[in-house]
Order: C-alpha cells, then structure tokens, then sequence
C-alpha cells in the first residue's frame, strides 16, 4: 500500500500548491496521477479467491531419494492480472529440478501449477505455508494472501540389511524368537535327553540310549528359541564424533543404529532406543513394523549436541530390563569403561558397536610421518581399551567405517567359543 499512499500524497500536493498559488499548470500535471489512481482503484479486487495446493510424492523417504513437490494455484473468482507465488524451500532441501516460483495472469477457473524435485540428508523438513502476492493490473493494489498449509518432508536415515548377530542375554521373553533361552523345549538345536513322556513324537525319541535301558525310554530334548528385551542406545554426545568435509562419523552410528533396530525386530525382538547427548530421548520398547517406524523417526531427528549427559552412568538403569541385553553404537571414551563394567556386573549382557574414529580420521589426513606416529599411538590406546572391554566379557565390534556394515558384523559370528561363554 505504500504506492498507493505515496500517489495520493503526491495528488494532494500538487492540487494544494495549484490552489496556494492559482496556477493551472499543477492542476494539470496533478490530472495524470489522480486518473492513474482511479483506473487503479477501479481494477482491484477487494477479495481476490485465490487457493493453492501443495502436493508430495512421497512424506517419508529413505536418505538420498528425491521427493517431487507440486504446487497447484486456482482462481475461483474475477480475473487476476498478476499472481506471483513462490515456494519457500528450507535451505538443507537440496533443488535439483524445476522451478519454485510462479508469475501468472489467471482467467476465472483457470489453474497454473510448477514442479521441482528435491533431496537431502536424514532429518525432518518443514515446507513452510504458501504465500501469494496478487496484485492489479497498474501495480498500485498489492494483497498478501496466506494460502495452504505447511508439509513436512521426513527423511529416515540409510537402511542396511545385515546378518543375524548372536545375542547371549540370561533373560528371555516367553515368546518364540531367534536367541536360545537356555531351556528345553521346541527348536532344532540339540540340548538335552530326558525321560520319555506322553507325546513325544517318535523321531524325538533317543533310540540308542533308550536300547541301553530295558526299563525306560528316552527322549531328545531341543532348545527353546525365544525373543529377548534390547535396549539400544545410541551414543549423541558431540565430543565423541569427528566431522571432515561434511561427512560425519554420527552418520556412520545412525546408520548401524537403524540396522540393528531393523534386524532385532524382524526377528521378534523387543527393542527400545536410548539417545544420550543434549538430552537423553527414550523411544519405549516395543514390537514390529510399528515399533521401527518409532525408531526410525526418531533416528531421522538424531543430531549430536553438547553434551549435558557427559557421562553413561547418567542413564536411568530403569530404562532396561534386568538381565537383558544392551546394544551401544558409540566410538567409546574412557571414561565409559566404568559405567559399561557396571552394566555387565548387574547382569546385563553387553555388545558395542563402535565406528573406529581413528580410521575415520586418518583417511581424511595427508600421509605425512607425523600423521602415521600420531595414528600408530592413538590405535594403540584404543586397542587396549577393546582389549578391557573383552576381558569384562563384553563383545565389541571395532568398525572401520570403510567397510560395509553388513561385511563388518559377520566378525560378530565368528568369535571363539570361550568368549561366548562370558556372554
């Protein structure tokens, strides 16, 4: 409105000074602005009826996947001789086609729509509401109108499939799973022989032990399979990751977070997600597809912070059941080692996945003598410190990040059968 004021201000002037001074020559030049304004003020629109609509391909992706964004604008009233609307797309989103604007004239139900196709990382994105300039045909008459709402693009972080990991908790649930319960019954692995008892199928039945007894019969007994309580927590503490180039080691423990919660519930597993950090952020356990989508949603709002929570002892020990089993994805510091022993001295079974930050951080440096002493002595400090955590019998995977994931955790099957034990 600040056109329109400022030609009717110059209106007025021009018509004061030609009556101040009874000179015709500023009435006549004050003709021109004033038919200018009445042509502007006869061809506006009191209400412009101006709707728009915004459409997504898709509200929730994996990381990297486009999502396609339609804006559709309608004119439900008189002609509009200039709309210009334009999408405000958050920074991170990244533009990879098409055009986030619009400047149309719009006949009476007439349409005009444009497209663009963006990308991003893991995290949640808010397209804010669509605004619509709409203005007259001379430009003296500009309205704002709010039109649509605001949409939210969720992007979940990178999915792997990985192998089954071996998992040892002394507490199971009473539901079939894939963790052996350390109690005969169904299954298929081997665990025991007792005394034949009515209904047993007769391929149960031991037939050379029983051929030593004239007296009884006897039967093999299998070991249950049954599904456990994990508690996965997820190390959000800033000091504990490096960053180079825009690649974070903090993508790399989200990515094994999401594959373990994936793996664990597809396998009947109750699991429930720990973020430690800024703040801690419980996801409560639960079952299924429903419970993944939980932790995947909350792994896509996952960022590393300054820590307020700087030590693992502040965890509520409440947050797990006795006896089961924590899975922690951190590159550990030393002062961790504490607090992980009093988790394995109460019974809790123990398994690290740990992203290696030396690696990481020596494939972002120059090979210069200096930069492989520094690296031979920090790889030296963290291999006594896994060696700690292995003596306490907690099973930890040393990451290098340059290896796959799924490649990565079948060293988790392949570990001798003493260690185990201590699991």
């Amino acid at each position: 409105m600040n056109r329109l004021i400022l030609l009717g201000l110059l209106i007025f002037g021009l018509l004061l000074a030609g009556l101040g001074t009874l000179q015709a020559e500023f009435l006549a030049l004050a003709l021109p602005p004033a038919v200018f304004l009445a042509a502007g003020l006869i061809f506006s629109h009191e209400a412009p009826q101006v709707y728009a609509r915004r459409s997504l391909s898709a509200r929730r992706v994996n990381s990297g996947m486009p999502v396609t964004v339609r804006v559709t604008l309608t004119n439900q009233g008189e002609r509009l001789e200039l709309v210009c609307l334009a999408d405000q797309v958050p920074p991170d989103l990244q533009v990879l086609s098409g055009k986030t604007s619009l400047a149309v004239s719009l006949q009476p139900g007439q349409s005009a729509s444009f497209e663009y196709v963006v990308r991003a990382r893991r995290g949640h994105y808010t397209l804010p509401e669509l605004i619509a300039l709409v203005s007259d045909p001379l430009g003296l008459v500009k309205r704002t109108l709010d039109l649509g709402e605001a949409d939210t693009i969720s992007v979940l972080p990178e999915i792997t499939r990985i192998p089954h990991i071996p998992l040892h908790p002394e507490r199971t649930r009473a539901f079939p799973g894939t963790i052996p319960a350390r109690v005969g019954g169904p299954g298929v692995t081997f665990f025991g022989v007792r005394e034949y008892q009515v209904g047993d199928a007769w391929h149960q039945v031991n037939w050379h032990l029983s051929a030593r007894h004239m007296d009884e019969i006897y039967s093999n007994e299998f070991e249950q399979d049954r599904a456990v309580d994990i508690g996965l927590i997820l190390d959000s503490r800033r000091e504990s990751y490096l960053a180079f180039h825009g690649q974070s080691l903090f993508e790399f423990a989200v990515i094994a977070a999401a594959a373990l919660a994936r793996s664990f519930l597809a396998e009947g597993n109750r699991v429930g997600l720990v973020q430690y950090g800024q703040y801690i952020a419980w996801t409560f356990p639960g079952y299924g597809k429903q419970q993944r989508e939980r932790i995947f949603s909350a792994l896509a709002q996952a960022t590393p912070g300054e820590s307020l929570v700087d030590h693992l002892e502040h965890l509520p020990v409440r947050f797990f059941p006795p006896r089961s089993q924590i899975v922690l994805v951190s590159p550990l510091q030393a002062r961790d080692l504490e607090v992980l022993f009093q988790f394995r001295a109460r019974g809790y079974a123990v398994l690290v996945i740990s992203p290696n930050p030396v690696t990481f951080e020596l494939s972002h440096l120059p090979a210069t003598p200096a930069v492989r002493l520094a690296s031979r002595i920090a790889h030296l400090e963290r291999v006594i410190l896994l060696r700690q955590l292995g003596q306490a019998g907690i099973r930890v995977l040393d990451w290098d990040v340059a290896t796959p994931l799924e490649r990565a955790v079948l060293a988790l099957q392949r570990e001798p059968a003493h260690l185990r034990r201590w699991v």
